[in-house]
C-alpha cells in the first residue's frame, strides 16, 4: 500500500483580506479576522503586529501560513493597483 501525501491546510488565527479602497482622502486598509471573528481596518503591517498583540498574539514570522493567511497579496500589499 503506498501513502498518499495529505496536504496540510492551517487555519491561521489572524486572516488579513484583500485591499479595500477607503472614503475619499483616507488611506486603503485591509479587513482583518482574529479566530473568525472581523476585528477592524488594518492600514499597514504594524496595525497587524499590533491588534494581534492585543489579543494575546505575538506575531514573530509574517510569513508564517500556521499564524498568519494573507488574502489578496502579502505583507507588502497596502495599495490598490
Amino acid at each position: 500500500m503506498t501513502e498518499q501525501a495529505v496536504p496540510h491546510i492551517s487555519h491561521p488565527r489572524v486572516l488579513v483580506l484583500g485591499v479595500c479602497k477607503g472614503k475619499p482622502g483616507e488611506p486603503p486598509f485591509r479587513i482583518m479576522e482574529i479566530d473568525g471573528q472581523v476585528i477592524g481596518a488594518a492600514k499597514n503591517v504594524t496595525d497587524v503586529l499590533e491588534t494581534a498583540a492585543s489579543f494575546g498574539i505575538t506575531i514573530h514570522d509574517m510569513d508564517d501560513p500556521d499564524l498568519v493567511r494573507w488574502v489578496g497579496g502579502d505583507k507588502y500589499t497596502w495599495t490598490l493597483h
